[in-house]
C-alpha cells in the first residue's frame, strides 16, 4: 500500500490517494478538489480508481466529487446520503469493508458533524476533522465536544502507539504524539509522558 498526500489550497484540506500496488487499484479519501496532480497520480500509476471514502459532508472535503464522477466510476462511501445521493453507499456505526482490495475499518465518530467517520487502513487512520495534530476537532457546542472527546478516547486513543493519524487539515501525527501533546484530550498531561 502507498499513500499519496494532496493539499486542497482552497479549503486547506488534505486529500489522500491510497493505492494497492498488488492489484493496481486506488481509492481517494476526501476529494475536496480534483486537481491535475491527483489525476496524474492515478493515471501515471496505471491505477483503477474503485472507491472514494468521505469522512464528513463539508465542501472542503467533497467539492471534487462531481468532477471526479465525470471521469471515473468509483463506489462512494459516506455516512450521509446527501454526499453523492443515489451513488452513496451509506455506512452506519462501525464495520469493515473492502475497497481497492484493501480492508478498511470504518468507525462512526460524531461530534464535529453528525456524519463524521474515520477510516483505518493498515496502520493509517484517516480522521477527517475529528482530530488533528494537537487539537480536538471543532464542534458547535459543549455537548458535541464531549461526545467527540469520548469517542476519540474510546476508539482512537486505544489504538497502537504507532498508528499514523492522517487528518483532514494540518500535519500528520500519531496516536502516541496525541497522547503526549494533545491538551484538548489530556489537559493535565503527566510529566513522565513528556
Amino acid at each position: 500500500m502507498k499513500i499519496y498526500f494532496h493539499l486542497n489550497i482552497a479549503g486547506f484540506s488534505n486529500c489522500y490517494v491510497v493505492v494497492n500496488e498488488q492489484n493496481k487499484q486506488a481509492l481517494i479519501i476526501d476529494p475536496g478538489k480534483l486537481t491535475s496532480s491527483i489525476i496524474a497520480n492515478i493515471e501515471d500509476g496505471g491505477y483503477n480508481l474503485t472507491g472514494v471514502l468521505v469522512t464528513h459532508n463539508h465542501g472542503s472535503h467533497v467539492h471534487g466529487l462531481k468532477t471526479l464522477q465525470k471521469i471515473y466510476t468509483p463506489e462512494i462511501y459516506a455516512a450521509d446520503w446527501e454526499t453523492a445521493r443515489q451513488n452513496t453507499k451509506v455506512l452506519k456505526d462501525d464495520g469493515i469493508i473492502t475497497v481497492a482490495g484493501l480492508h478498511v475499518v470504518y468507525m462512526s465518530l460524531p461530534g464535529h458533524t453528525a456524519d463524521s467517520m474515520v477510516y483505518k487502513i493498515g496502520q493509517a487512520l484517516f480522521t477527517g476533522d475529528s482530530i488533528s495534530a494537537g487539537r480536538l476537532g471543532s464542534t458547535s457546542n459543549k455537548f458535541s465536544a464531549q461526545i467527540l472527546r469520548t469517542n476519540i478516547m474510546s476508539k482512537i486513543m486505544t489504538m497502537e502507539d504507532d498508528t499514523v493519524i492522517m487528518p483532514g487539515h494540518g500535519p500528520i501525527t500519531s496516536v502516541l504524539a496525541e497522547r503526549r501533546f494533545n491538551s484538548d484530550l489530556y489537559p493535565k498531561a503527566a510529566p513522565e509522558l513528556l
